[in-house]
């Protein structure tokens, strides 16, 4: 029995499919203008980690992720330059490929930190005609209405328009964030653009296509609706996003959504907190807006990453510091320290301690809580053989390539004398006998092995 906290409802509920035993998952993905920061990163392995529980728990995930190539502006408020377009001029690019560029970098990034591949990765600029088909559902429903500028969609014919944010439509208009409203001809300041025509600011855009409408491009907001309507189905169990969605972004995707559809869009709306640096929000401005590579340039490795991502709840901020990131490194060194003593040898799954992981897991999505679990384990008194099956079974949903280990130590083959002597060292460590460890450290090391010291 899964928990989820539905930002819908404020509340956590019991997660019950449309379908059986099949979880229909969609998460917004990246605007490719840019190499995406760890923050980014961090949402794509907390997605990972979810679609990784319920694959565990016996569900059939189909997980869709869209890629942003077009009809990004710089502001949400219809506002500004489309990023792709800022992108292709700072690079000397065309926006075909600028998207080319960065999605290779970001699928090489979250590929390094083991996020499994999603089911569908779907481009905006690859569904166009979708989104055509769906604006012209909301045109002939009276939702949508035409300026000389762009096509908007009429908020006012939405009911409870606010009840995912749950602001009153002036909180709503701060969190659309500053931006020019230029066309005079809009009912109403916050109705939103669906297809803007390729005239006034945007008469050189260098994306547009042909509608029935005229020339132009889709805006933002409705390349989720179409995308996810075409891969999920005009209503689907999971939608995940950042918190910084909830106000504009989503409330739009539903408000459009539903209307097309005339049914519920989503069931269970899931909505993770932003990734601090040294307790700063991250931009570039301030110069704190790390990309993967430069995590690794730092010497950590990956996974390490992903590891310090394990150990916050997805609901909760975390701060990065380049002193947590060590500690990270140092805690997943352990954990592979730990279980490469255990030997080679698989024995049975211990039951006890799989409910305990379950429980977390199926909570809200507990890593950290989970986590604790894998540590509690190997000091619980369970044969090395069952310790290490159960760890390994909990890696698939950690994700950590823990059962790397032990291929890397066949291919060493270390011998069960100094695997003796590994597990003694640690329990050494483990109980601060800092000289007996230091013993069996120089013992080892008479037999030809380095052994590396790692934080407890």
């Amino acid at each position: 029995m899964i928990k989820i906290y539905n930002t819908l409802t404020r509340k956590k509920e019991i997660f019950k499919p449309i379908e059986k035993n099949k979880v229909k998952f969609y998460q917004c993905g990246p605007t490719v203008y840019w190499i995406q920061h760890i923050g980014n990163m961090r949402a794509m392995v907390l997605a990972d980690l979810i679609t990784r529980t319920f694959k565990y728990l016996n569900y059939d995930v189909k997980f869709v992720r869209n890629y942003t190539d077009v009809g990004h502006l710089t502001s949400d408020a219809d506002a500004g330059e489309d990023k792709m377009e800022k992108a292709a001029k700072r690079d000397k690019l065309s926006p075909q490929q600028v998207a080319e560029k960065y999605i290779k970098i970001f699928e090489n990034d979250v590929k390094e930190l083991n996020v499994l591949e999603p089911n569908v990765k779907a481009k905006a600029t690859d569904h166009i005609p979708d989104i055509i088909e769906m604006i012209q559902i909301l045109i002939d429903k009276k939702f949508a209405y035409q300026t000389d500028l762009a096509i908007y969609f009429d908020i006012s014919k939405a009911k409870n328009y606010t009840k995912l944010s749950r602001q009153n439509l002036e909180e709503q208009k701060h969190g659309a964030g500053s931006g020019e409203i230029s066309d005079s001809q809009k009912k109403y300041p916050f109705d939103f653009a669906l297809w803007f025509f390729k005239t006034g600011k945007y008469k050189n855009a260098l994306q547009t296509w042909e509608s029935a409408w005229g020339i132009g491009f889709p805006g933002w907001h409705i390349e989720c609706s179409a995308i996810s309507n075409k891969h999920l189905g005009k209503t689907f169990d999971i939608h995940m996003g950042g918190v910084e969605h909830i106000s504009i972004h989503h409330t739009n995707e539903i408000a459009q959504s539903e209307l097309a559809n005339g049914v519920k869009f989503v069931n269970y709306w899931i909505h993770n907190e932003h990734l601090l640096i040294n307790n700063k929000k991250m931009s570039k401005s301030e110069g704190n807006s790390y990309s993967l590579e430069e995590i690794k340039n730092k010497g950590f490795n990956p996974l390490s990453l992903r590891y310090f991502f394990l150990q916050a709840h997805y609901r909760s901020k975390q701060n990065f510091t380049w002193s947590a990131m060590k500690s990270a490194q140092n805690g997943l060194e352990s954990l592979r320290n730990k279980i490469k003593a255990l030997g080679n040898d698989y024995g049975k799954i211990d039951k006890k301690y799989q409910k305990k992981f379950v429980e977390k897991i199926s909570d809200n999505f507990n890593f950290p809580q989970a986590l604790a679990v894998t540590q509690e384990l190997l000091k619980a008194n369970l044969t090395d053989k069952d310790k290490l099956a159960t760890i390994l079974d909990f890696d698939k949903v950690l994700g950590l390539n823990l059962d790397k280990i032990h291929k890397e130590d066949k291919q060493v083959k270390l011998p069960k004398e100094v695997l003796s002597l590994m597990k003694q060292r640690e329990t050494a460590r483990q109980n601060k006998q800092w000289q007996k460890a230091d013993e069996i450290r120089k013992e080892i090391e008479k037999r030809g092995y380095k052994m590396k010291d790692e934080k407890i």
